[in-house]
């Protein structure tokens, strides 16, 4: 892995970029400056980028464009890759609009199937790399997305699911393929329905580690409407804090446009999100971004983007709110549309792996050259805390062409520490493991 990215690398910069660097001997290297932007021709497995602020372009450098995917059936030999010593095997296949992946405590794998309102449960795995058991844990739910398991721990009682317009709970324990009661409705959410009829729509559920609190987070309604006079927007592009039996509602984060996956830091106890900022601004910004969330932190929606960069469609609005725009912890490249987010805790992978985050992202519309569709991984250096690089590292999901032929959603640790990717592009769920060098 370190020597195919240390290959690439070199060669980049042999080509004429000149803001490659090495660090220290043990660190890998990484593209900064104008080698970090991506597009699906250069991202590969085991390159690591960083992008900073510094690195931004000014809106409007480069023309707005719709170059949005028409997925086709995935080519025989196109199979995703991972860094070397990964085995990439396909999981599941003949899913349907599967978005949504979380490992119970027992080591079931739960996965929302979106449009048709259902929730899969897959369990175990053959020799071959396949679920050993699969059944449909619950069904009619309006457009479910987060799964989540209460209380924290080993023997949950609970199974949270957020639909588009509520927060719902079965009655759960360990072991269950089905659920054993009706869904209670725990609180409202706003809105629902799809970007551009009815606003982002994906609700995701995470716990604190004491189990004290629910955060939710709910995208904005529009792509960049000023919050002043639209009241579509009232408690969107937040996230939101409950009690777990859904009382107590607050907003603990706000700004943010929509944090599609969330998540409890295991070692820090932070809350994380995997978030998609703002689209029609050219094609390298603002980049999207993963980040520990802090309470009460403003992220800048609609008026500043990434620090303290206004918005020039809403020029001049909010000045005083300019220098509270936190900063976040990892940008990745624009449009990426940044998905699920897990941080892993198997054993399976090599200790360097410990604590990382990996996040799936869906892929690009507002680009002129697609970039997205992979999976990366955002180095914690074993101390909870990122330094601002990320790695490719489940690509090949498009074709040399640029036709698209899976889009990576969920992202979840399975028990026995391989990676699973589900995949709304194929509909289907990928099993990555380590088999060594």
């Amino acid at each position: 892995m370190k020597r195919a990215s240390v290959l690439l690398t070199m060669i980049l910069c042999l080509v004429g970029f000149s803001f490659c660097f090495s660090g220290q001997a043990s660190a890998p290297n990484i593209l900064t400056g104008q080698a970090a932007f991506a597009s699906y021709k250069t991202e590969q497995p085991g390159v690591f980028r960083k992008i900073t602020v510094a690195d931004l372009p000014q809106p409007f450098s480069t023309k707005s464009v719709d170059n949005g995917p028409d997925v086709i059936p995935r080519p025989r030999d196109a199979w995703p890759k991972a860094p070397a010593g990964f085995k990439v095997e396909l999981f599941a296949g003949e899913l349907h609009n599967p978005r949504l992946i979380r490992t119970a405590p027992n080591g079931d794998v739960f996965l929302a199937e979106s449009s048709p309102g259902n929730i899969k449960v897959f369990r175990g795995v053959t020799a071959q790399g396949k679920p050993e058991q699969t059944s449909v844990f619950a069904t009619g739910l309006s457009q479910p997305f987060g799964i989540n398991f209460y209380p924290p721990g080993p023997d949950p009682q609970w199974v949270y699911v957020g639909n588009t317009d509520a927060v719902v709970r079965f009655p759960y324990r360990n072991g269950d393929l089905k659920a054993r009661g009706g869904a209670q409705k725990l609180a409202d959410l706003p809105g629902g329905g799809h970007l551009r009829g009815g606003g982002h729509w994906t609700r995701d559920i995470a716990f604190s580690k004491d189990g004290k609190k629910m955060y939710v987070s709910v995208g904005s309604f529009s792509n960049v409407d000023d919050t002043d006079n639209d009241p579509r927007e009232h408690h969107r592009a937040d996230i939101l804090e409950f009690n777990p039996d859904g009382s107590g509602e607050r907003v603990f984060a706000w700004g943010i446009r929509n944090a599609v996956g969330i998540a409890v830091n295991p070692k820090t106890g932070e809350l994380w999100g995997s978030v998609n900022e703002r689209d029609e601004l050219g094609d390298n910004v603002p980049p999207d971004y993963v980040t520990h969330i802090q309470d009460g932190g403003f992220y800048g929606w609609p008026w500043y983007y990434i620090g303290g960069h206004q918005d020039p469609r809403l020029s001049g609005k909010h000045p005083e709110l300019k220098s509270k725009v936190i900063t976040p912890d990892v940008l990745v490249q624009a449009h990426n549309a940044s998905l699920e987010m897990a941080f892993y805790d198997g054993k399976q992978f090599p200790g360097e792996y410990q604590g990382d985050v990996f996040a799936s992202q869906h892929g690009s519309w507002n680009r002129s050259l697609r970039t997205g569709y992979e999976v990366i991984r955002v180095p914690l250096h074993q101390t909870g805390h990122a330094t601002g690089e990320y790695e490719d590292f489940l690509t090949g999901f498009v074709t040399a062409d640029g036709d698209v032929g899976g889009r990576p959603v969920g992202v979840a640790v399975a028990k026995d520490g391989s990676l699973l990717v589900s995949d709304d592009g194929s509909e289907s769920i990928w099993r990555v493991s380590y088999q060594g060098k």
